[in-house]
């Protein structure tokens, strides 16, 4: 029986699917883009062509198109048939197979993937059985690399805290955010090593053009300050099974 959470999640990529997923994640704007680069770099500067990878969350196959180049063979999952048509329509490599699962209830074998990634989907799951599984699928020596939004900054906890708030800006009932020790915590008692959880992004996607370029650098400034990275707007997650 399938549980509240991933019913609402399945109804919420039917939304997607009607009003642009891209627009309501807020990667079309310049400075959206911008944001969108830097996390692909951080996602993919390790994997390999040598490499099988999982893709967890893939939508609209927005980060999908981005690693097919890395000629890695590439599972995508979601559990948004809706999400799944376009992404197929996105993305057409021969590399990349595209499959309706359950991010925390997969059927694949134990130690199956060299890499487990994602763009923004770990706050849609229930995050202890997505580790477990995570954990599970990957094999011994392999890595996940996710990027998260931070429940330490301001904007992000009025957003993932108040409902109203969260309908308006097109939000999913259930998605919330993280607060990074808890998360290393949680990666830890799983059997992770190596778990670095990091601070980044004082690029907000309504930034307008002819300032990106100096709030970016300031942006990497504070991101070196121990204190004030802390409220940065999203966290680079990292580990090693």
């Amino acid at each position: 029986m399938i549980d509240t959470r991933i019913a609402n999640e399945i109804v919420h990529g039917k939304y997607l699917s009607l009003h642009g997923a891209g627009e309501i994640w807020n990667w079309e704007s310049p400075a959206g883009q911008v944001r969108w680069q830097r996390r692909v770099k951080i996602l993919t500067h390790a994997i390999k062509d040598s490499y099988k990878v999982l893709e967890l969350g893939c939508g609209t196959g927005y980060f999908t198109k981005e690693i097919v180049s890395s000629g890695a063979s590439i599972t995508a999952i979601d559990i948004s048939p809706d999400l799944l048509i376009t992404a197929k329509t996105i993305v057409n490599s021969p590399n990349v197979q595209f499959i309706e699962e359950n991010a925390y209830a997969m059927k694949f074998p134990n130690e199956t993937f060299d890499v487990v990634v994602g763009s923004s989907v770990l706050h849609h799951l229930d995050i202890t059985k997505a580790i477990s599984e995570m954990y599970r699928v990957l094999k011994k020596g392999g890595f996940i690399c996710f990027t998260e939004p931070n429940m330490v900054n301001p904007q992000i906890a009025l957003q993932k805290n108040i409902p109203w708030l969260k309908r308006k800006l097109g939000d999913s009932p259930d998605e919330t955010a993280f607060f990074r020790w808890s998360l290393q915590r949680k990666l830890k008692k799983a059997g992770f090593n190596q778990i670095k959880v990091r601070p980044f992004d004082f690029l907000h996607p309504a930034i307008p053009p002819a300032l990106i370029r100096p709030v970016s650098s300031i942006g990497l400034f504070v991101e070196k300050l121990p204190l004030m990275r802390e409220i940065a707007g999203s966290l680079i997650i990292e580990a090693i099974k």
